[in-house]
């Protein structure tokens, strides 16, 4: 796959391909969704019976080089998980086993499936999924385990004149 053809959707569709091989990882939405109602809301993430949803959202997005044959480009992506709490079931472990696998499942589709040359920064300060906040939230009236997690992504871009 060309570099400089793959789009921002392309990537996005890869991030949620990468998450939806993952089992029992629940609903995955390639956006954050939204609707006027909480029930409407709570629809979107629940899968067998249970709020146990992700979605995903670009938040940065930085390109060097632009002067040179070819440029880098640097996107920082969000990646939102979460589940409704159920103490006696040790909701807890579960929700964290699901955090787990999902690093797993990029460290082994590092350039999402050759959309991007890699998932980590060239500088090494960070690679693969980062688990920036967890713990839990309200959303859509229920509460639930959430987890903040980050992914960086590279591309080489070739500029033509």
């Amino acid at each position: 796959m060309n570099p400089s053809e793959v789009t921002a959707a392309d990537i996005r569709e890869a991030i949620a391909a990468t998450l939806r091989a993952i089992p029992s990882i629940g609903m995955v939405q390639d956006y954050e969704r939204y609707a006027k109602a909480m029930d409407q809301l709570k629809a979107l993430y629940v899968a067998d019976g249970q709020l146990r949803g992700w979605f995903i959202r670009r938040e940065k997005l930085t390109e060097q080089g632009k002067i040179q044959p070819s440029s880098v480009e640097y996107t920082r992506w969000r990646i939102q998980g979460l589940m409704a709490i159920d103490d006696e079931a040790k909701s807890e472990l579960t929700f964290d086993s699901l955090v787990e696998a999902v690093r797993t499942g990029f460290r082994r589709n590092d350039t999402l499936n050759g959309t991007v040359a890699q998932c980590s920064l060239p500088d090494g300060s960070a690679s693969g999924i980062q688990i920036d906040d967890a713990g839990p939230v309200m959303f859509a009236g229920v509460l639930c385990h959430g987890a903040r997690l980050s992914l960086n992504t590279v591309r080489y871009l070739r500029n033509y004149p």
